[in-house]
């Protein structure tokens, strides 16, 4: 049996139309895009400064001076790239692709004749490259620098920087691999294993997937390769090894991959690890690997996700705690995490075709994804939790990871540039084209061409999800095509209704999507009906941050409380369990958007004016009736500081 074939959507051919992610691309664009890049030249006086433009200019002798910033600042110059790659797919600016191209130009000045580019240790320390991969994040820059360059050359053609990335693959090629005078290692976050194999994807170079793989399959081996680095490079034996170099679980490197079971340590090293690992299984047909994509998967789904689509629960290492470990207040829950996430999740349904992968890449989507970038373009977060009382973050130390408020930048600025590149590259997510079928994963409205079997199959996705529940896809092919169309039933969708032509469709679906296969002709409509009901949602009984609590969600989002409009102390404030909801239309900053309301009340006590901290009998309270307003969590925090919280109590 042919193995189906997956190939990607070229961006060129997609336009995003969507009235809510539409938005926010344009947001991206005009906005966060010039922002970023002003925060990457050190030109707003207000944020953290970068230097990593500087560090370029230095590298490539273009000035003078000393390398600033973390040891991984490339990497937010490689994402922002990307994302202006993929921004001028849908929309060419010829002003930003020249800044781009002389950006492309700095990096190939300070690249070195044997390829290898990494303004840390060009500027401050050449004579250590490679001592160090455990800490240092070498390949970790130049995995992000690769699919930089594969982005721009799709983008625009201009193979500039393709070459410039192929140079510095062939160097990391000719320093690793399981030749004996190579080194045998791998970096301490991963992100050159999924470049790699995109790299291959983009140029048939089969070295580029075997060392990929070499990467995956070194990971975790014995003898340990972070304890033979350190003992080469370490001066002191007395002093106590690194973090890094102990907890290898850390950075899923204490076992190899096919022998993991449990996704565990740094949140963001796991999603990217795991990315890789996915796309390599398929490319590879490697069964094994596939086997620890799949339980590794179910690991983390079932028993290490917040209901926002966020991963990583605890400050210490931004990793995974333990099973049912989810607290609301100190969530860690890291942007970048679940934009990984979503990229895991699309390599895992390029694989298997099944819908459980998309619904959780809609959560992260729809919820922390949405949510990690303000309403203005400019403020981002790094750690999502479900609950703030703002208060409490400025006297306890515990909380010192949380904010209330999206930030202008960061001394550690990984996500806001990986928040922009995901927004700009957002179609990749939509569908899956297979050769056996086309799968819708997400209803963004959108139109695209997409090539099968010689042909081309044009669509128009038009509705206004995820506010209402109606979806229509329009066929605007000239010519007839037969081809199977996969439609995914959400899972939070209990009584989906398809109708083709004005015919209802049995919506019998099969691994979480409906196939219609027929010959489709110009005018053909599929029109989804997902009905939206604000639904209530409980935790599993082990996880006990949520004992006797409540989450309320429509469609894929989550809803939460804020202070603003529910007034302080939410942690006195209860959802009665038979209280009925009602849809608001947003208004001012929520215009376009759909809140929920409805009755509960907030415990007044009667206490005297200087109570006691603790009482031997239960302390009076009184029940005074509030309606309850309910908003998108996405977009808490525009509204200046207050309380929030998504689990409430229910009485």
């Amino acid at each position: 049996m042919n193995r189906p074939t997956v190939t990607e959507v070229n961006l060129h051919d997609l336009q995003i139309t969507d009235p809510l992610i539409g938005k926010y691309q344009r947001l991206v664009r005009e906005v966060t895009i010039p922002h970023q890049w002003d925060a990457l030249n050190d030109r707003i006086p207000e944020v953290a400064p970068s230097h990593a433009i500087e560090n370029l200019r230095i590298a490539a002798n273009r000035a003078n001076g000393e390398f600033y910033g973390p040891v991984f600042q490339d990497s937010d110059v490689a994402k922002w790239l990307e994302a202006v790659a993929w921004s001028l797919c849908a929309t060419p600016d010829p002003d930003l692709e020249k800044t781009a191209d002389d950006l492309i130009e700095l990096m190939e000045a300070a690249q070195c004749g044997d390829g290898y580019l990494n303004t840390y240790f060009i500027v401050k320390a050449p004579g250590e490259r490679w001592t160090n991969l455990t800490e240092c994040h070498e390949l970790y820059c130049a995995g992000h620098l690769i699919e930089a360059g594969i982005a721009f050359f799709q983008a625009t053609g201009k193979r500039r920087l393709l070459d410039v990335v192929c140079r510095l693959a062939d160097h990391i090629g000719l320093v690793f691999g399981p030749e004996h005078d190579h080194l045998h290692g791998y970096d301490g976050h991963p992100e050159i294993e999924l470049a790699l194999t995109r790299l291959y994807e983009v140029t048939l170079e089969p070295r580029y997937l075997t060392l990929a793989n070499y990467f995956v399959e070194q990971r975790g081996t014995e003898p340990h390769f972070y304890d033979l680095e350190y003992e080469k490079r370490s001066r002191d034996k007395a002093h106590d090894k690194p973090g890094m170099v102990t907890w290898k679980a850390y950075s899923q490197a204490h076992l190899p991959v096919t022998e993991q079971r449990t996704a565990t340590g740094h949140a963001v090293r796991f999603v990217y690890l795991m990315t890789g690992v996915a796309h390599l299984a398929r490319l590879l047909q490697n069964e094994q690997q596939r086997q620890a994509c799949l339980g590794l998967w179910q690991n983390m789904v079932q028993r290490q996700i917040y209901i926002t689509g966020g991963i990583g629960s605890q400050s210490m290492g931004e990793a995974f705690s333990s099973d049912y470990d989810l607290p609301n207040d100190t969530a860690y829950a890291e942007s970048c995490a679940s934009i990984g996430l979503m990229m895991f999740a699309r390599r895992m349904l390029e694989m298997e075709a099944d819908g459980q992968y998309a619904d959780v890449m809609e959560r992260a989507l729809y919820n922390t994804v949405l949510g990690s970038i303000a309403l203005d373009g400019r403020h981002f977060f790094y750690a999502n939790p479900l609950e703030v009382h703002p208060k409490t973050l400025r006297s306890n130390y515990g909380y010192s990871h949380i904010s209330p408020q999206r930030l202008g930048w960061f001394g550690c600025a990984c996500c806001p540039p990986n928040i922009a590149r995901l927004f700009t590259s957002v179609g990749h997510y939509i569908y899956t084209p297979r050769s056996e079928a086309l799968y819708v994963n997400l209803y963004i409205g959108n139109s695209v061409a997409i090539a099968v079997g010689g042909h081309t199959l044009r669509l128009r996705m038009n509705g206004n999800y995820p506010w209402e529940d109606l979806v229509e896809i329009a066929v605007e092919s000239e010519q007839p095509i037969t081809h199977t169309l996969a439609l995914r039933l959400p899972e939070w969708c209990s009584a989906p209704e398809v109708k083709l032509n004005g015919e209802p469709v049995n919506c019998e679906p099969r691994k979480g999507y409906l196939h219609i296969h027929r010959t489709w002709r110009k005018g053909d409509r599929c029109k989804l009906q997902l009905p939206m009901k604000s639904r209530r949602v409980y935790g599993h009984p082990q996880l006990r941050h949520l004992a006797g609590k409540v989450a309320i969600q429509r469609g894929p989002l989550i809803y939460c409380l804020e202070e603003a409009d529910n007034g302080p102390e939410l942690h006195n404030v209860w959802l009665d369990a038979d209280s009925r909801f009602s849809l608001v239309e947003g208004k001012g900053l929520f215009a376009g958007k759909i809140l929920l309301q409805a009755e509960g009340f907030r415990l007044q006590h009667a206490l005297s004016e200087a109570p006691p901290l603790y009482h031997y009998d239960k302390v009076p309270g009184k029940r005074q009736p509030q309606r309850l307003t309910f908003i998108p969590w996405f977009s808490w925090a525009n509204r200046g500081e207050g309380e929030m919280r998504i689990w409430i109590n229910e009485w």
